[in-house]
């Protein structure tokens, strides 16, 4: 069985052709969109090196050598792995789609469509043909900017993603396989959707067939406005499953204007990870409903460890606008300059309060933090028969590796722990907003839990901090 995985929608190999399709009566007709904006869109092509390193090779079939090995027979002369060679480059070329939204040159198009690119080359649908320099790229929202030597070129319309409409007819064209100026058609299936390792981004969710080669084309709404660009695809096979995702224009143009002022996108921190409030979680902390990003972590030397925000905070609004769910902190934050001063609107201890929090500058890009492991070292068990947790304290080399003061690693979990997604090799570090010191101090934060009510433990797990919500069993 293949993996699910997500898959950018868009570098491939170069092709040939597309096939004209007749308008089908009773269905929505794009003949005029296509021949009025299709003009602006682009087919791009890169070429560039890889750095390659030869995996090294056996002069005797592995099997024999095994063979050798487990009868005691000294191994043959020659037949030891030869090392492998210096890297060796080749050189790759690949094929997206863009779109001009300026006459004098300037072209859209996704930040991996070009990355790594020696050389660029941009194709008109009138077979013009121009070499493109990068003007910026940024990889957090993946949109690049190009430009090309040329006036007086047809350019797109720009619309506004905010108006789309859930249902909506929209239009993409591109060249998908390599197939180039090729027009697909469906509706907008969702809005603001948040993606896996994808936190600035309110992607337009549609239906609309994009296949590798699609990246950073177009997408259309019935008006002949671009509203999006075409990114991603979600799919078992490598290809088109019905599940595609675009970057909302108004996104992607926010990000191009500062590209073309500065080439480099400047964007705010606070220094937190938060996670999604469920109903278990939000009954815990004494929320009436799940809105809300529920602060896990805090950096301790941030700008809203500074300003007092705390692990088991639940941020409710941002200056004034509401936070429904985690992904609106993360794109307010990020839009924020820094070195301003907002205001949040948090949960605490069952009741509104508000932190003035002053923006910091998010440097680079930041991936996931590295699981880190913990092993050996002296400890201590507790049976916690009531919860079916087995604890273990870390020694001091232990919590120095993961960064804690004090933490207890997950031995074995059963009973409501493992219904409540706890696992082996977690580490308890918190107990809603209060940080563990100690074994007892857990167990006694544990017997206060009435039977069917739900506590919420602070977890590290492979790095991450998070929250779980527990429920006691019933007597």
């Amino acid at each position: 069985m293949k993996m699910t995985h997500w898959l950018a929608a868009g570098v491939f190999t170069l092709g040939f052709g597309v096939a004209n399709a007749a308008p089908v009566s009773g269905l929505p007709d794009f003949t005029q969109l296509v021949e009025k904006e299709g003009k602006a869109v682009v087919n791009i092509s890169t070429t560039g090196k890889v750095r390659e390193q030869p995996q090294q090779q056996w002069n005797a079939d592995d099997d024999v050598l095994d063979l050798f090995r487990r009868f005691g027979f000294p191994v043959p002369p020659g037949a030891l792995p030869q090392q492998p060679g210096a890297p060796r480059e080749r050189q790759v070329q690949s094929l997206g789609s863009g779109f001009i939204i300026d006459g004098a040159g300037y072209i859209l198009t996704n930040a991996h469509v070009v990355a790594d690119a020696d050389e660029i080359k941009v194709k008109l649908t009138d077979k013009r043909e121009f070499k493109a320099k990068v003007i910026g790229a940024d990889a957090r929202t993946d949109v690049a900017l190009l430009k090309v030597e040329a006036n007086g070129l047809p350019k797109v319309d720009l619309g506004n993603s905010e108006a789309l409409k859930v249902g909506e007819w929209v239009v993409a064209i591109g060249a998908p396989f390599g197939l180039e100026n090729s027009v697909t058609a469906g509706i907008v299936s969702a809005k603001g959707r948040n993606l896996p390792d994808e936190t600035f981004v309110p992607f337009i969710q549609t239906d609309v067939a994009i296949n590798p080669g699609n990246s950073g084309g177009p997408l259309f709404n019935m008006q002949g406005e671009v509203v999006g660009i075409n990114s991603q695809i979600y799919s078992r096979s490598g290809g088109y499953m019905g599940l595609s995702f675009s970057i909302p224009i108004d996104v992607a143009m926010k990000v191009a204007d500062e590209l073309k002022a500065t080439g480099k996108v400047t964007r705010g921190r606070i220094g937190v990870a938060v996670q999604d409030l469920n109903e278990d979680l939000a009954k815990t902390f004494g929320l009436p409903n799940t809105n809300g990003a529920l602060v896990s972590s805090v950096d301790k030397d941030g700008p809203a460890a500074k300003a007092g925000l705390k692990p088991g905070d639940v941020v409710l609004k941002y200056n004034g606008q509401p936070i429904n769910n985690t992904g609106d902190l993360p794109r307010h934050v990020t839009d924020t300059k820094p070195g301003t001063t907002v205001k949040l609107g948090i949960w605490r201890d069952r009741a509104a309060k508000e932190l003035p929090v002053t923006i910091g500058l998010l440097d680079s890009v930041e991936g996931p933090n590295k699981a880190r492991e913990y092993k050996g070292g002296s400890a201590q068990q507790e049976d916690s028969q009531r919860f079916g947790l087995t604890l273990r304290e870390l020694a001091p080399q232990q919590l120095k590796a993961l960064g804690i003061k004090y933490g207890l690693a997950i031995q074995s979990a059963t009973g409501p722990a493992a219904k409540a997604g706890l696992m082996r090799g977690d580490v308890i570090i918190g107990v809603g907003g209060t940080d563990l010191g100690s074994m007892q101090q857990l167990r006694q934060l544990l017997s206060v839990v009435k039977p069917n009510d739900s506590v919420a433990l602070r977890v590290m797990r492979d790095g991450a901090t998070i929250f779980i919500s527990m429920t006691a069993p019933a007597k």
